[in-house]
């Protein structure tokens, strides 16, 4: 039975993912910064030493054995361009310590673990659409945080592909969720929606398919790709 590590699983895209893994019959450890059941993991991805304790507990959980990881866990907060340069600085590494070093570390862990094992295993990355087009200029940081996932990305597939050790992104553009609510508030809400030629956001449930493919289904060969689900406001 497959063992998928998922961050950020207590709401949005994360959420519904756990809830589209379970439903294949997966048994998947969740994380969250608090905990809340007993399927998911507390670890505060700000504290540097935060990844560690996480990955040391699943594979506990999971009896040594972990298949997947699936990095969601992020934030989205705004950064303005005129700040102080102290709130500036904290709130830059404050989003790349999560969104990107975090993610990095346990990728580590996992290939490090697949590596020592001879096991094959997978990564999945929830990137973003700002990953390749950048942000508002209030977000500097969470564009510049999404490209370096996707670099890692990129890396990792080609370095272990060889080791049957498989590399996958994702780059939603808005989805609907909180985090992304807020935002289309800040830049004027429905008017955003002209920018997007499926005419709408996407909701957790379609990025979490793609998630699922990817992390169950997708085929070797397609190590390496980033699969987009913006509704073709950026494509390549």
């Amino acid at each position: 039975m497959t063992t998928i590590l998922l961050t950020g699983s207590s709401r949005g895209i994360g959420k519904a993912t756990a809830e589209a893994l379970r439903n294949r019959g997966v048994t998947v450890i969740g994380h969250a910064t608090r905990s809340t059941d007993d399927h998911t993991i507390a670890a505060d991805l700000t504290d540097p030493k935060a990844p560690r304790r996480l990955w040391d507990e699943a594979l506990e959980r999971a009896g040594g054995r972990i298949d997947v990881l699936i990095s969601n866990a992020g934030v989205f907060e705004s950064n303005p361009l005129d700040a102080s340069d102290t709130d500036w600085m904290d709130q830059w590494e404050r989003t790349l310590g999560i969104n990107l070093t975090a993610s990095a570390q346990l990728s580590r862990h996992a290939v490090l673990h697949w590596l020592d094992k001879g096991q094959e295993g997978r990564i999945v990355h929830v990137a973003s659409r700002a990953g390749h087009r950048g942000d508002s200029p209030a977000h500097w940081h969470y564009a510049a945080s999404k490209g370096g996932m996707l670099a890692l990305h990129k890396t990792i597939a080609r370095a272990y592909a060889g080791k049957g050790i498989l590399s996958f992104a994702i780059t939603p553009g808005f989805t609907e969720t909180s985090m992304a609510g807020d935002y289309l508030a800040s830049r004027g809400g429905p008017g955003l929606l002209a920018d997007i030629p499926l005419g709408r956001v996407a909701n957790p449930e379609e990025i979490a398919a793609v998630a699922a493919f990817c992390a169950l289904d997708a085929p070797p060969s397609l190590t390496g790709a980033t699969l987009d689900a913006n509704g073709a406001s950026y494509v390549r």
